[in-house]
């Protein structure tokens, strides 16, 4: 599969009311204090991380990984451009290990690795997070070839989480929701800039039969909620 790298550029997912919104929602899972290590797995331009630095100043930057290496990755973090199973034989310990829409590029088999590996890298008392879009009644806009695609992606999901429950055992569900507000001309270019992973292997004449369904399916502002699936672990 094609790397994603416009998942957090001028998409909701990098606005000021998002971060705030989930860094909100961290805060109720999270004791977030200065003393605490944080690593963020698949962090893309490291945006939630930055926020979280910017306001608690830890006194051990967080840590964020991936395997693009954007230009336009904050500074006031750790960026390493590397594999998550790689890393994580570094034997380093965390106190909070984020892994934010992230699992559906790992195979059954890494994944189940990746788990054992972050468990192994978690302080006394530390957490794992995993979040993942919701897979049951999705409302993330798409035209048809992407809604195929999605649905997919959400199916294979489902597989994911069995093995997460199977491998840490002691888990607690809840849901992060964000009510969006996007105009179609911005969905569009998100479209078009392959903002999802479900768009990452279409062709381009795809994509554009894609947005002319859009354009017509939908009015000028498009409302829904997204909403990811938060798995919880505590060491």
């Amino acid at each position: 599969m094609k790397r994603l790298k416009n998942w957090d550029n001028k998409t909701w997912l990098s606005s000021k009311s998002y971060i705030s919104q989930f860094n909100k929602f961290l805060k109720r899972k999270i004791n977030l204090n200065k003393n605490l290590k944080i690593l963020d797995i698949g962090c893309g331009r490291a945006n939630i991380i930055s926020a979280l630095q910017k306001k608690y100043k830890f006194r051990n930057k967080p840590i964020g990984i991936d395997v693009v290496g954007n230009k336009d990755v904050k500074k006031n973090i750790i960026f390493k451009r590397v594999e998550a199973l790689k890393y994580l034989n570094r034997q380093e310990k965390y106190d909070v290990i984020l892994i934010k829409q992230t699992i559906h590029f790992f195979s059954k088999t890494n994944l189940n690795r990746l788990l054992s590996l972050a468990k192994k890298s978690l302080n006394s008392k530390g957490k794992i997070l995993i979040f993942s879009l919701k897979t049951k009644k999705n409302k993330i806009p798409c035209f048809k070839k992407m809604k195929k695609n999605l649905e997919k992606s959400l199916k294979r999901d489902e597989n994911l989480f069995r093995i997460i429950k199977k491998n840490l055992k002691e888990i607690s569900y809840s849901n992060f929701n964000f009510k969006v507000n996007i105009s179609k001309q911005k969905y569009v270019r998100m479209i078009r800039e392959r903002y999802i992973s479900c768009l990452l292997n279409m062709s381009a004449k795809e994509i554009k039969f894609g947005i002319s369904e859009i354009k017509s399916k939908y009015k000028n502002q498009i409302k829904f909620t997204d909403t990811l699936k938060c798995i919880s672990y505590r060491k």
